[in-house]
């Protein structure tokens, strides 16, 4: 992962999970400590502890999806924390083979949650963490597809993969915002599945909205910021060089 935890495997927070201040039985989970490695991740994690909305926007392999999750659960962990759970949001229908997956509809929808165990794992170095996390309502994993008629209140949520959401799925996600929520959107642009280049300009339309809010701050992952693998940063410059960044296919 882009975000390193730090070398001391054994030095971790002495935090349980808290939900609304009250500790919960029999989870013994302990976070590790993680530390940014570029000044964009340095400014995530400021403006974060500010208290801030954010639009993480940028390249693949910089870290935006694992730092949100791990600020969000760093906050929502301790016993003094404002807000209660974090919820991630993520869009399954523009893939559009969901209907091709094995299962009923619910096996379908916690394919997409993989990325999140395996971040989770990784933070707690634990493989059950996510599905205990999720079992006391700490981490909340919803779709764009069942968001409507709903409020969410004393959350951190997580807006991961927010290139594959038209503007009407990011429209609704921003009016489903109650009170005291942190809203932490993730994605790039130039990563969209969308077939449709009109459901593609959704996000671009969507941040000129966010960018032009006092209470956002956009942060843009570059070149710099990929620390995923040398391979992934020598494609993606790659890539931009031979001009195939914004190409459909």
């Amino acid at each position: 992962f882009p975000v390193t935890i730090l070398k001391k495997a054994s030095k971790k927070q002495p935090s349980s999970v808290f939900v609304n201040g009250i500790k919960l039985p029999h989870t013994n989970l302990h976070l590790n400590n993680i530390t940014p490695l570029t000044d964009n991740q340095q400014r995530a994690f400021d403006s974060f502890y500010q208290g801030r909305n954010m639009l993480l926007h940028g390249l693949a392999g910089t870290g935006k999806t694992f730092m949100s999750l791990y600020l969000g659960l760093d906050s929502v962990m301790k016993k003094s924390s404002l807000h209660s759970s974090v919820v991630i949001v993520r869009s399954v229908v523009p893939t559009r083979d969901i209907g091709f997956l094995p299962g009923d509809e619910y096996d379908k929808i916690k394919t997409y949650e993989a990325p999140y165990r395996g971040i989770c794992s990784e933070l707690f170095g634990r493989d059950d963490a996510y599905e205990i996390l999720k079992r006391y309502k700490v981490i909340d994993f919803i779709t764009t597809s069942f968001i409507r008629g709903i409020t969410i209140n004393n959350a951190i949520v997580v807006v991961d993969e927010c290139n594959n959401m038209n503007f009407h799925e990011l429209d609704s996600i921003i009016t489903r915002m109650g009170s005291n929520c942190q809203l932490l959107f993730c994605g790039d642009y130039r990563q969209a599945d969308l077939s449709k280049q009109t459901e593609r300009d959704g996000l671009k339309h969507s941040m000129k909205i966010l960018e032009e809010m006092s209470c956002f701050d956009h942060i843009e992952f570059k070149e710099d910021d990929i620390l995923r693998s040398d391979m992934v940063k020598q494609y993606i410059i790659t890539k931009d060089k031979l001009g195939y960044e914004n190409k459909v296919f």
